[in-house]
């Protein structure tokens, strides 16, 4: 194997995010001080949410929105198959049920046609979902503005999986102004836009949910004494558990290091999108698909996916990831249509439930994407991609 090795995603790191760690390694608290709330604060602004919760992982987001909405034993959560397993995992952990709409073959997210059929049907069976878990996956946003209407119609729940999409934008708004959800949810994983290590939050504009998320995040407990119970006075009583919660709290370690990699993030957004221009603009003439956006959005290409044409390329899928990787170009594969996966095989969902991502699973790499890709490196990857294929 060549000692080449550019990963399709990776974290950037500068002094000025070390220092900010740093300075919370020498300081008193390092959680549950006062840069998490900063952090928060920040990410509210960035957005224009009203409230922001940090936590220690975007499936820990996942988990707690679900939470916060009630969804339990009976429910069901829908989301699209073409995700990583977290997204609806966390249904499971709640104890619900959950079921997939089929993906837009040219958004890579999920169809709003095939979820609207699919609606009508549960409401003749009875059967309608309580929480709907749209993705915006390689953070192009899904058309949240027509999901929200049928919302309305089918009196469900959103929690948007933004994990992919910070830095981007629908209908003017930045993703995570919750302007057609009740709950976003961003990952601060390394490959992710910006990181914290391991983070996540959830935000949303409900102060209601915003109140149930803090307890939840942090063992169901509360020092506020308007939801506290009466205790006799010669007790000492300066918290409550008033509900099962976790300890899912963000560091300010992970929140110093969060707050000074989002100062960036437009400059980090710009960057990508240059890179997927030239992307586009180099791979046009391959017998393969570049992403599609739609009008309405700026992704903030979190990855970027190309769709090959097998019927003109004389390998299969895996005999191309085989070869880039060998020649140090680490390839991944967004995703394995989740109901694929032995753990849901075992509650009975089975191939050819969802064809198009079946399908797009058959076709689709993801290619080197990250805001400190170099110039060499990305020729590297088109000349090679371009040998391999050709």
């Amino acid at each position: 194997m060549t000692n080449i090795r550019i990963k399709y995603g990776r974290q950037e790191v500068t002094q000025d995010d070390i220092a900010a760690v740093v300075q919370v390694l020498n300081s008193e608290l390092l959680t549950q001080g006062p840069v998490v709330p900063a952090f928060e604060k920040a990410l509210c602004d960035y957005t224009g949410s009203n409230h922001s919760i940090a936590v220690n992982s975007a499936t820990s987001a996942l988990h707690i929105a679900c939470m916060a909405l009630d969804l339990g034993p009976g429910d069901t959560l829908w989301t699209c198959p073409n995700t990583f397993v977290a997204s609806s995992n966390c249904a499971i952990y709640c104890g619900a049920m959950v079921d997939f709409v089929d993906m837009d073959p040219k958004t890579y997210n999920m169809d709003i046609k095939q979820l609207e059929s699919k609606l009508k049907k549960a409401k003749i069976n009875n059967n309608l979902p309580k929480v709907l878990v749209p993705v915006h996956l390689s953070g192009q946003s899904c058309q949240m503005q027509e999901i929200h209407e049928l919302s309305k119609e089918y009196g469900f729940k959103i929690i948007e999986d933004a994990s992919h999409a910070i830095g981007g934008s629908y209908m003017h708004s930045k993703v995570g102004s919750c302007q057609f959800s009740d709950i976003t949810v961003f990952s601060f994983h390394p490959v992710k836009i910006i990181t914290t290590g391991e983070g996540g939050a959830a935000l949303t504009n409900n102060s209601d949910l915003a109140n149930k998320l803090v307890k939840l995040r942090s063992h169901g407990i509360t020092a506020d004494q308007a939801e506290m119970d009466i205790r006799p006075e010669d007790e000492i009583w300066n918290y409550q558990q008033v509900c099962l919660g976790y300890n899912y709290r963000m560091t300010d370690i992970a929140a110093a290091l969060g707050l000074s990699q989002l100062k960036r993030v437009d400059l980090i957004i710009k960057k990508r999108n240059e890179i997927a221009s030239r992307y586009n603009q180099e791979l046009a003439d391959l017998p393969l698909s570049t992403p599609w956006q739609h009008p309405d959005t700026l992704s903030s290409y979190h990855l970027y996916i190309i769709q090959l044409n097998l019927n003109k390329i004389k390998k299969t899928q895996p005999e191309i990831y085989d070869e880039l990787r060998n020649s140090g170009i680490l390839v991944n594969l967004h995703y394995i249509p989740v109901y694929r996966q032995p753990f849901y095989e075992s509650m009975g969902f089975e191939a050819g439930y969802c064809p198009e991502s079946e399908a797009y699973h058959q076709r689709a790499l993801s290619i080197p994407m990250y805001s400190s890709l170099s110039l060499d490196d990305q020729n590297y990857v088109i000349e090679t991609l371009k040998k391999v294929i050709i």
